[in-house]
């Protein structure tokens, strides 16, 4: 009876405070709460990963089917896409996996083929990137290949290990180690990256 007079208390207390209950209980993001992951892949493609932000899940859908799901972390500021480089964020809209490291200092690294062609355009209307380094991005993603990284639109996104926790990153995705091995022995150069906000 004593516990559950003290949990009333405790619950018409958070109730009119302001105090978010996270802050006195965190969440335990290496759990997984449920999400909007569709049990299709909301993209084609014989492997897919969805990454929806604000949930900071990361959903693997093989053969077209949701398989496996992992909590993430993100950037500090991972409210809205990428912009440029440092802004911390994580690029929302679909991308493909570009490149492969497996001596990455995050455990293992799947880059993402950010910036794409439509970061370019916006970039090169607002005179954020060079008419020299639009061609060599637009070059770049329509042969399939890593774009360049190391223009004002910033560069090296991808899925990695290191923890997911939570966020951390400079705008890439974070996974606990075990988790990223699973995705690095399941995904190829070329699967679609869908990033949802």
């Amino acid at each position: 009876m004593a516990l559950l007079t003290a949990l009333l208390v405790l619950a018409v207390f958070f109730a009119r405070s302001r105090i978010p209950l996270t802050a006195v209980f965190p969440l335990d993001r290496t759990k997984l709460p449920p999400s909007s992951l569709p049990a299709q892949s909301p993209t084609p493609g014989e492997r897919v990963v969805v990454i929806h932000k604000a949930e900071r899940v990361l959903g693997l859908y093989v053969g077209g089917r949701l398989v496996e799901a992992y909590p993430i972390g993100l950037g500090a500021h991972p409210e809205g896409h990428k912009e440029k480089q440092g802004d911390r964020r994580t690029p929302e809209g679909l991308y493909h996996i570009c490149t492969r490291n497996a001596r990455s200092q995050f455990h293992l690294f799947l880059g993402i083929s950010y910036p794409k062609k439509g970061d370019a355009d916006l970039a090169l209307r607002g005179r954020r990137i060079s008419p020299e380094e639009h061609r060599a991005i637009t070059e770049a993603i329509g042969a399939g290949r890593q774009p360049p990284w190391d223009t004002a639109l910033g560069g090296e996104i991808g899925i990695h290990g290191g923890g997911a926790d939570r966020d951390w990153t400079l705008g890439c995705i974070a996974l606990e180690n075990d988790a990223v091995e699973r995705l690095w022995d399941t995904l190829k150069i070329g699967d679609p990256v869908l990033t949802e906000p």
